[in-house]
């Protein structure tokens, strides 16, 4: 590895420890200083590393302002602190400040090797994306693997390319959210852009899964392993060798049983019920939750070493209230699939569209959905209006619509609706018409013909 490390802390076995694990994990590139101030000056000075690894007290000068020092002189250096004091407010003031990671002392071996790994890879994505800059939307390379997730803004577009080019190495990746923001639909895509989507995508409920359950349905059994064992059965891993398994509700998982995940993620071993010799698998773990896994992992009820490992690279889904940019092309996408071919006399009233934009959605998508599928049978696969809508939404007439329908529009069909939003993710693509259909869920020669009648 040639990424530069840089290490600053006043103890010196501890700066020595650090350097001995950090070259037995391959690094080599990696910088001790003791001094907090001499260390502020080397970036001062331009001195580049990729990683700053800061402990937060020293004398002359804290961890926290060198962390400022740091991003301010290079703000591209991701910093993780490390500190003996396990304090909340401290956590809270490294990461406002910029830190990427907070980390305790004694700090074990694979657990800051796994957060350099995470910084790194933020930092790749990053300078590939340049995130936060200019008005272009993002290119996905690989539309098709994505053609499930109808997403229009900025923010989702971002997710879905970090998500593209996290597929694209092989760390076991987090996925968290809401409950219905799709992340089984984005771990399915993250499988087919990899390299292992000629091979199987095996879906998994951990919360469905019993201690007693688990070696079975994870590990397998030979014939005649325990009672009603009749023949040989493959579990879930050896099933999806060389594909992805994905681990929904993975905060719902029993600490008893997760040491014995961890062996698998670790060494890529497991043994089979009633056999004793080890068996080798390579999997690409995609896990998924709505609980805050680092909560459960100060409350002792998740291991951290687990996590850490899990939580490779990391995806987060908004709610759909924090991008209702979205909400008029999945309306548009549920209504034609629940139309079908009589798609032409679908439509929504602009006023019925306006109190769908009022509404958060504690559902999120899987919520829009059930709310579009009861309207347009209402409507008998007509034109949806208000009255179509469930009471608790068509009482929100009197709060503040999101602008993205104008004062002026009347009963519209839902093309009319969608004018806007096409022509503004056009734009937002360069004009790119085949990255601009993938994104709106219309086929390409839908969207010529709709852009000809625009003008």
């Amino acid at each position: 590895m040639e990424n530069r490390i840089i290490v600053i802390d006043d103890e010196r076995d501890f700066l020595e420890s650090i350097r001995r694990g950090l070259l037995i994990s391959g690094f080599r590139e990696i910088k001790l200083e003791s001094d907090p101030q001499k260390a502020a000056g080397l970036f001062e000075d331009g001195a580049i590393f990729d990683i700053a690894l800061i402990d937060i007290t020293m004398p002359k000068m804290s961890g926290l302002e060198v962390l400022e020092k740091i991003k301010t002189c290079s703000p591209q250096t991701e910093c993780i602190m490390i500190t003996a004091i396990d304090e909340a407010t401290t956590a809270v003031n490294a990461m406002k400040k910029g830190a990427y990671d907070y980390l305790l002392k004694p700090v074990e071996k694979d657990e800051l090797v796994l957060s350099i790994n995470r910084a790194l890879e933020r930092r790749r994505l990053y300078n590939i994306l340049d995130l936060g800059k200019g008005d272009r939307y993002p290119e996905i390379e690989n539309e098709a693997a994505f053609a499930d997730i109808i997403a229009g803004s900025s923010e989702m577009l971002k997710i879905l390319k970090e998500a593209e080019l996290h597929a694209m190495s092989d760390v076991p990746i987090l996925i968290t959210g809401e409950s219905g923001t799709g992340k089984e639909l984005l771990a399915k895509a993250v499988h087919r852009v990899s390299a292992r989507s000629k091979y199987a995508f095996t879906p998994v409920n951990m919360a469905a899964l019993t201690p007693t359950l688990f070696d079975s349905e994870f590990f397998g059994h030979t014939k005649g392993a325990f009672t009603g064992a009749d023949k040989d059965r493959a579990g879930f891993l050896e099933f999806t060798n060389k594909g992805s398994l994905f681990l929904d509700e993975i905060g719902t998982m029993p600490m008893e049983l997760q040491g014995k995940l961890l062996r698998v993620l670790q060494d890529g071993e497991y043994i089979k019920i009633g056999t004793d010799r080890p068996g080798k698998v390579d999997i690409r773990f995609i896990s998924a939750t709505n609980e805050n896994l680092e909560n459960l992992v100060h409350q002792k009820k998740f291991r951290s070493d687990l996590y850490y490992r899990l939580k490779g690279g990391w995806i987060h889904l908004p709610p759909l209230k924090k991008r209702k940019e979205d909400i008029p092309l999945l309306v548009r996408h549920f209504i034609g699939e629940i139309c079908g071919s009589s798609e032409m006399r679908c439509g929504i009233e602009t006023k019925a569209m306006s109190l769908l934009l009022r509404y958060d959605y504690p559902g999120n998508v899987r919520e829009l959905e059930s709310i579009i599928n009861s309207a347009a049978n209402l409507s008998r696969k007509k034109t949806i209006t208000e009255k179509h809508l469930p009471d608790h939404i068509k009482k929100l007439k009197d709060k503040k619509a999101l602008s993205v329908l104008s004062d002026d529009e009347s009963v519209v069909a839902l093309a009319d609706v969608e004018k806007k939003h096409i022509l503004k993710v056009y734009e937002k693509t360069g004009k790119n018409k085949s990255q601009t259909a993938r994104l709106l869920g219309i086929g390409l020669n839908t969207l010529r013909r709709k852009l000809d009648a625009y003008g």
